[in-house]
């Protein structure tokens, strides 16, 4: 029920908001989904998650009503599988550089017809083999599946990547792209701004849909008018961060 109405939500043309988690507690996670927001990115490159909490994680999201996706530490076949049978709902990829790395993900991530994902029935997933195997098979092929696209080489190989089947959204990760390009950290340098439209209008133009990360309102309304409308805003630790200080602040002017 979540992830449908999560794709009907982005079928009727409207923008979903979520922050990524880095902190490995479960009750970030739940707040995060009754607050509000429509997903949370579980993040596994960057954060200490481990597979033994991420299931915790998954749960917290599911308790709260919000779609757990996982970022997965790499593009690793097992790291897209685990994921899954762990019961996330969807999985960003990152380092996605060519087609063939997202040729090899959408393997990874669906069973027949469509991939080849490794088969276990005695997993969280499937509610430890108590599912109906068809039933489960068949819910599982319909995971959200994002890539993320960093760096020159996607960017090179760009037309070839939105001729994959099976991609449900391209992340545009800004802050390795400016690294790419030559601006470490500087995601509004005009040169970085124009490569995201780039991609945007090729994408768009393909009838693909986009996501991108976001940690100001003023860039969030930017891309979501744009035509994004998978958008990641912040991360837990940074909204926190901002939260406090701005409480400071107030405090020392009692």
């Amino acid at each position: 029920m979540i992830l449908q109405k999560f794709k009907q939500k982005l079928a009727n043309g409207n923008p979903v908001f979520g922050p990524f988690m880095k902190t490995g507690d479960p009750a970030f996670v739940e707040i995060a989904g009754y607050t509000g927001f429509d997903f949370v990115i579980l993040d596994m490159e960057h954060g200490p998650v481990s597979y033994e909490n991420l299931q915790q994680l998954i749960r917290g999201a599911l308790v709260a009503g919000i779609l757990p996706i996982v970022r997965t530490p790499d593009k690793r076949i097992i790291s897209v599988s685990k994921s899954l049978d762990l019961g996330a709902l969807g999985v960003q990829v990152p380092h996605m550089q060519s087609a063939e790395d997202a040729l090899s993900v959408v393997s990874a991530a669906r069973f027949h017809p469509i991939g080849e994902r490794g088969v276990c029935r005695f997993v969280r997933a499937a509610a430890y083999s108590s599912a109906a195997a068809e039933q489960y098979f068949k819910n599982a092929n319909q995971s959200l599946l994002i890539i993320q696209l960093e760096g020159k080489k996607a960017i090179e190989n760009l037309d070839n990547i939105l001729g994959v089947e099976g991609i449900d959204i391209l992340f545009i990760g800004p802050y390795d792209l400016s690294q790419s390009l030559g601006y470490p950290g500087d995601t509004d340098h005009p040169e970085v701004i124009g490569m995201i439209r780039k991609i945007v209008e090729k994408a768009r133009a393909r009838g693909k849909m986009l996501g991108t990360f976001t940690d100001t309102l003023e860039s969030a309304r930017k891309w979501k008018d744009a035509g994004i409308q998978y958008l990641s805003y912040s991360v837990d630790v940074g909204i926190f961060t901002d939260a406090c200080k701005n409480l400071v602040s107030n405090l020392s002017r009692l």
